[in-house]
């Protein structure tokens, strides 16, 4: 099976690359100057010359706050360009992985969201990414749409790197404690989207799927997880972290309020494990 890695050089994308590197499979990483998904009609010809059996795209403009001030650029990339890779997709009869985000959800639910919850997405990037997903399904395209929350791995730019970072230069943090989700490992969603991968056509049932981490919390425990975990490795940290609540910490997007994803569906109908997100939190900082 050739398969074809969109967003190869991202957060998602190398984690690909070091679980589909153990494979027998025949895997083209490409990135944004290899392959650029807001040009339809080179994509389109790339595509075709490569010729793959399946598209993973991880690619996306995950700027939260950015994209309230660039909803073009942001709807280009998140929407326009995957409706172009589904067509492209449904034309060569091959599958497409995709994912997406809990940002499709207001956050006013009390219980993890399933697949058919009523979507609201609150901003620009949330719109944008639930229309690419809307792209995908009315599109005739064999797909596979992965919903994920709160990514950090060891690679990019994630909420883990960055506590580690500015912990190392202050003394003292204020960190949001009302909002709620479930952090995940990106090492855990490749690992899922490859045991995924022989089962498709097995299958041959387009759907959606929630994958996130096994545990919900705050943004506050979570770098209160990140710090734990970063003192035992020896590691700066802040000497105080205070909690605060959304309306004291401004920024340009509001984002939901709680965004936890009910994971049984994928569970059940693929039998991957959701990510043990506090035991990659030490293999994230282990390798920092």
């Amino acid at each position: 099976m050739k398969i074809l890695v969109l967003g190869g050089n991202g957060q998602l994308g190398r984690c690909l690359r070091d679980h589909l590197d153990n494979t027998t499979y025949e895997v083209i990483y490409t990135s944004r100057e290899q392959i650029n998904i807001t040009n339809f009609e080179e994509t389109k010809n790339k595509v075709v010359g490569i010729a793959p059996h399946l598209i993973i795209n991880t690619a996306a403009y995950t700027a939260v706050d950015k994209a309230e001030e660039n909803a073009e650029i942001a709807n280009l990339v998140n929407n326009l360009a995957v409706n172009n890779i589904a067509q492209i997709c449904s034309s060569l009869d091959i599958w497409l992985v995709h994912v997406s985000t809990d940002y499709v959800f207001d956050g006013l639910s009390e219980i993890p969201y399933k697949e058919n919850d009523i979507t609201n997405p609150q901003g620009v990037y949330g719109m944008t990414k639930l229309k690419g997903e809307l792209a995908i399904q009315n599109s005739s395209c064999k797909h596979t749409i992965i919903r994920t929350s709160w990514v950090f791995s060891e690679y990019g730019n994630n909420f883990v790197k960055t506590m580690l970072r500015i912990g190392a230069d202050r003394d003292e943090l204020q960190i949001v404690e009302d909002q709620f989700g479930s952090p995940t490992y990106a090492q855990d969603i490749a690992r899922s989207i490859v045991e995924i991968v022989p089962q498709l056509n097995l299958q041959n049932t387009s759907g959606l799927y929630h994958y996130c981490g096994d545990r919900s919390c705050s943004w506050y425990t979570f770098a209160t997880k990140i710090f734990e975990q970063a003192k035992a490795h020896n590691l700066r940290t802040p000497s105080v972290i205070n909690p605060i609540e959304t309306n004291a910490y401004s920024t340009n997007a509001k984002r939901p309020s709680f965004s936890v994803l009910d994971c049984s569906k994928i569970e059940s109908e693929f039998g991957v494990r959701v990510s043990d997100w506090y035991g990659g939190l030490s293999q994230v900082i282990c390798k920092i």
